[in-house]
């Protein structure tokens, strides 16, 4: 079980199993809501986050034009995951960051890279993609399987 929490402590949660898939995302988006070079981002099925201690949701748009809603802590306003409404809300992208032991979170694959930084190298043993990618050609079938189930 992973645990995490906000940069105050008020906010806590854990997730009841491993992520789904590891999302290291380059995009501007990411860069612009993180103030950072990019985010890393543990997909997991919403029902398998609890979270304690009060939080905000803040509505942001997407290139998509869905949109998604971003849960932070009321009171210092970290990120703690986001859901894209793309997927119906099921799954939470856990901001991999907060949690209690990042190292647990590896990236799975590296997403638009091209507009990642120009000093921000890429690991070479783990999939890079310009743009986005099709998860029937990346993620292994457990991961898809499980993608599905929540989906449904």
């Amino acid at each position: 079980m992973l645990r995490g929490q906000c940069g105050c402590g008020a906010v806590t949660y854990h997730m009841k199993t491993a992520p789904i898939f590891v999302h290291c995302c380059h995009c501007i988006d990411c860069q612009r809501q993180t103030g950072s070079a990019y985010v890393l981002n543990a997909i997991i099925e919403a029902d398998r986050v609890e979270v304690e201690g009060p939080t905000i949701e803040i509505d942001l748009p997407t290139p998509s034009g869905l949109g998604q809603i971003i849960t932070r802590c009321e009171a210092c306003g970290v990120a703690l995951f986001s859901s894209y409404m793309i997927r119906l809300g099921k799954l939470k992208y856990v901001r991999v960051g907060t949690l209690d032991d990042p190292d647990q979170c590896s990236p799975d694959v590296q997403i638009f890279t091209k507009r990642k930084q120009a000093w921000v190298p890429l690991n070479p043993d783990i999939p890079s993609f310009e743009d986005f990618y099709s998860f029937d050609e990346v993620w292994p079938r457990p991961a898809l399987r499980r993608l599905e189930a929540a989906l449904a």
